[in-house]
């Protein structure tokens, strides 16, 4: 892979990284603690977790885009985590969110699902860190 290419794709991840990392841990939790009312703060939080999922969807294609020809390199051994944290945040984006935000109106356990949706939320953020950690190291381990 280039110097340039692998600039561009270690920026990406980074910006995957740092993205999820700040609207997950830093931007939702303080919604919850300004608003203090769940019911206000938990449709701004979906928009949030929306941004997520798509920042991790841009950034993975991105990836995969630009590290095509790196099958042996850091992109190559990063693919099933890129691949994976696409799919967390896909069903957390089209499955999981919707329960959240209709558990309490059909029933379903609120807190199961937000276990799940968060559990969906670490597991691509985890992943994303791999994938920059693998970057990072100058022989792809």
């Amino acid at each position: 892979m280039s110097p340039l290419r692998l600039r561009l794709v270690t920026l990406l991840a980074a910006l995957w990284w740092g993205g999820s990392a700040a609207l997950a841990f830093i931007a939702v939790p303080t919604l919850f603690a300004h608003f203090g009312n769940p019911a206000v703060a938990g449709p701004a939080a979906a928009k949030l977790f929306t941004a997520i999922a798509w920042l991790v969807v841009v950034c993975g294609l991105g990836l995969l885009l630009l590290g095509r020809s790196d099958r042996h390199g850091p992109i190559g051994r990063g693919l099933p985590f890129i691949l994976l944290a696409m799919l967390c945040m896909l069903v957390q984006e089209y499955g999981v969110s919707y329960k959240i935000l209709t558990a309490r109106s059909t029933g379903a356990s609120l807190a199961l699902w937000h276990g799940v949706g968060s559990a969906l939320i670490l597991t691509q953020w985890l992943c994303a860190t791999r994938v920059l950690w693998l970057l990072g190291s100058r022989t792809g381990r």
